[in-house]
């Protein structure tokens, strides 16, 4: 029963007595709910520590025990094949297949206890992106839906969306494709970048690679500039196309063919959203220049390396130069595995280390050098980890129970350590890190308050995340709830 002198306590829709108590008198002022809310979302920003989130998105869940917790004194079996190799950071264990990154350690802060229980990569996929578990049971499926949690860069998007429709730029964009898009002809595309319940019209702005390196470059390894151009179908007018004529081009809208699949959201005013950014974005000189890779000097795109993830990396660093806050580059390669390490020789060591030390240190060292790193937190994490023991092909399976990831710029001092793991990098012994934790790290970082409501799909106030705590001992500070 209610105490009336107890605490505010959350009702089943996320809104507590005091809340109720305040929607009553506001209406009797004329003020409705839904004005409330949109006060309260138009409030829930406050100055941010960046301006920017790279998320450097290593779909399959590499190995922490052979990247940034590695345990040479463990048994062989553990232990694995790699070797440590000194670093700026004492105290870390680094690969030697990272050497560049080793050299720059000091760039970067690594979280050694990221753990949770969902030990799917769809749905785990879903979890780190929007820090909610995915409604679908573990290996239940690999597609979206609109009942999925929106994504963190959507409700980036969908917070600007509330301050202006007329922006030369979106918030929030994804690269190269759309996960999953590379693996299987794009049969599986994953969940967890989408804006789920919250509408399709805030989902990201997708660009597109093409396929014709599938057969003979899985890893999109010295590349060509026709493959890698990055792209929105679409969005580059005809020269016939201008003035009045313009108004009537609607090929733009095929970019957002995935968003319209659902019903819920094929309403005549979302449709003519999806209009106006398409023509906004058609006309835009800013997206044309920002996604034309091109105009990076041959040395630059040397140093991230001639592969689509480098290059991909390198377009991110443009996004953000652009003024778009949120940009996500998923690790998507065609082998079968990607960073779903069953075969570690063949996949991490050969393709997926070196290109990643390659891309990452360029990525970091390029905002250093134009003075973005401090607004820009850039956050390399997989789903999940690898298991402790090795199976027969000295690769690793699914372990979602601890795995490592890195943060670097955005302010945060490098060369830290967070958190500490077993003996056997199989459970976390101090300081565990939930999705929770990251999402509300990352929407505090960007001035979003991680307890903003939203209206969920039955119109009901919902609470974006449950029970996260921002990290901000990253930065520094005493208590992370502080």
């Amino acid at each position: 029963m209610w105490n009336p002198l107890g605490p505010a306590r959350r009702t089943c829709e996320g809104l507590t007595r005091r809340d109720w108590l305040q929607v009553g008198s506001l209406a009797c002022f004329g003020m409705s709910l839904p004005k409330l809310l949109a006060a309260e979302s138009a409030s829930s920003s406050k100055p941010g520590r960046v301006k920017s989130v790279i998320l450097l998105f290593l779909f399959g869940g590499p190995s922490q025990l052979e990247t940034w917790d590695m345990k040479p004194d463990a048994p062989e079996k553990i232990r694995g094949p790699f070797r440590p190799i000194p670093s700026r950071t004492p105290g870390l264990r680094i690969c030697e297949h990272l050497p560049k990154m080793a050299a720059m350690s000091d760039q970067f802060s690594v979280i050694r206890t990221n753990t949770h229980r969902y030990n799917d990569h769809s749905g785990a996929g879903h979890y780190l992106q929007t820090g909610h578990v995915w409604h679908v049971p573990i290996g239940g499926g690999f597609s979206p839906t609109p009942k999925d949690w929106p994504s963190i860069g959507s409700v980036v998007e969908y917070l600007a969306q509330q301050r202006s429709l007329n922006r030369p730029m979106p918030d929030y964009f994804v690269l190269p494709n759309s996960l999953g898009q590379l693996q299987q002809a794009g049969q599986f595309p994953r969940p967890g970048e989408h804006a789920g319940w919250l509408g399709q019209r805030y989902n990201p702005l997708t660009t597109r690679i093409g396929k014709r390196s599938l057969t003979d470059n899985p890893y999109w390894r010295n590349c060509t500039d026709d493959e890698l151009n990055f792209q929105i179908p679409g969005m580059t007018p005809r020269a016939e196309l201008n003035g009045p004529r313009l108004q009537d081009r609607q090929s733009l809208l095929s970019a957002f063919d995935a968003m319209q699949q659902q019903v819920d959201d094929a309403k005549p005013h979302n449709l003519d959203i999806f209009r106006q950014r398409a023509l906004s974005l058609i006309t835009s000189a800013q997206t044309r220049s920002a996604l034309d890779i091109r105009r990076e000097p041959s040395q630059l795109r040397d140093r991230y390396g001639r592969h689509l993830f480098g290059q991909s990396c390198l377009m991110a660093r443009r996004l953000v130069e652009a003024g778009v806050r949120f940009v996500t580059v998923h690790y998507d390669c065609v082998d079968g595995y990607s960073w779903d390490s069953h075969q570690n020789s063949a996949d991490v060591k050969s393709h997926l280390l070196p290109t990643f030390d390659q891309a990452y240190s360029a990525l970091i060292t390029d905002l250093k050098d134009r003075g973005l790193l401090d607004e820009t937190l850039v956050l390399a994490t997989g789903e999940m980890g690898r298991t402790p023991q090795a199976n027969a092909n000295w690769g690793r399976n699914h372990w979602s129970t601890l795995f490592s990831n890195i943060w670097a710029g955005g302010g945060i001092p490098g060369g830290q350590l967070h958190g500490k793991s077993d003996k056997d990098a199989a459970y976390a012994l101090e300081k565990p890190v939930s999705p929770e934790d990251l999402a509300a790290t990352l929407y505090d970082a960007l001035g979003i308050d991680p307890e903003i409501r939203v209206l969920n799909r039955e119109n009901r106030p919902t609470n974006l995340i449950e029970g996260g705590t921002p990290l901000r001992s990253l930065w520094g500070s005493d208590s992370d709830r502080g």
